[in-house]
């Protein structure tokens, strides 16, 4: 499958500070490490100035944060496709394929989940942001437990489902941390998808045999 961009800047409907302001920190934390964005950096990439930052957003901090959560939020939307798009597969097909697809993905997204990393670091010692971030991880648990529920109707009750996404974003986040530390050694999408669908058929088997 093929899913390109997935965090491509999306097109603004209006021209405003807010919107340029959110379009440059996402083009400067491709770029650069989450610390070392300056207030100063925001206001020349975005054409406009330094009130703006604190008008639309409160700090430097929480404008950097609203990218990167619009950021993951999109990726997320690509990761509900391939689940939409996938509900003949069942619980297993669909652990699997959206695993392997966070997986193959993985490079689009990095710089703006290592900014994430450092903001989260960032967020202990400030409450604010922290919640900032927790709204934004519940907007994507939310929005995939919905795909989730579209995709297996009858099957899961809401709160198995919502369960089952914060599952699948754990792993995810978990992979992601792997790919950050050691990128050589976190494990492919097929080995991921093999390990998964062994272990789900071993589990099948042993079951049946009870």
């Amino acid at each position: 499958m093929n899913m390109s961009s997935p965090v491509s800047d999306p097109r603004p409907d209006r021209d405003t500070h807010r919107t340029r302001l959110l379009l440059a920190a996402r083009s400067l934390l491709r770029e650069r490490a989450y610390g070392k964005i300056t207030a100063r950096d925001l206001v020349a990439a975005s054409n406009t100035n330094l009130g703006s930052i604190s008008y639309h957003f409160g700090s430097k901090e929480a404008l950097l944060n609203e990218a990167i959560g619009l950021a993951l939020e999109e990726w997320a939307e690509t990761i509900g496709r391939a689940i939409r798009g996938n509900s003949d597969a069942g619980l297993l097909g669909l652990m699997a394929g959206s695993l392997s697809l966070m997986l193959d993905e993985q490079g689009s997204i990095l710089p703006y989940y290592n900014a994430f990393i450092e903001a989260l670091a960032r967020s202990a010692r400030a409450p604010e942001l922290r919640e900032q971030l927790a709204a934004h991880y519940n907007r994507q648990r939310e929005r995939m437990a919905g795909w989730i529920e579209e995709s297996m109707p009858n099957t899961l009750s809401a709160v198995q489902a919502r369960n089952l996404a914060s599952l699948l974003l754990a792993t995810a986040d978990g992979m992601l941390v792997q790919a950050f530390v050691d990128a050589d050694d976190t494990p492919t999408s097929a080995e991921l998808a093999s390990a998964v669908g062994s272990a789900f058929a071993r589990s099948s088997r042993q079951r049946a045999e009870q």
